[in-house]
């Protein structure tokens, strides 16, 4: 049975998460695509 301070335990838990996968998304988002990883895409179009 969980109690109400579990639940607020887990909010918590979930909203620290929820702020941490957001920073990395926006982090990696303004980040260029390495030139190699390009040129890896491009091949595996070609084989297609």
């Amino acid at each position: 049975m969980m109690t109400k301070r579990d639940d607020g335990r887990r909010e918590a838990v979930e909203k620290q998460i929820d702020e941490n996968l957001r920073r990395v998304y926006e982090q990696d988002a303004t980040e260029q695509i390495p030139d190699r990883f390009l040129e890896l895409l491009k091949k595996l179009r070609e084989q297609e």
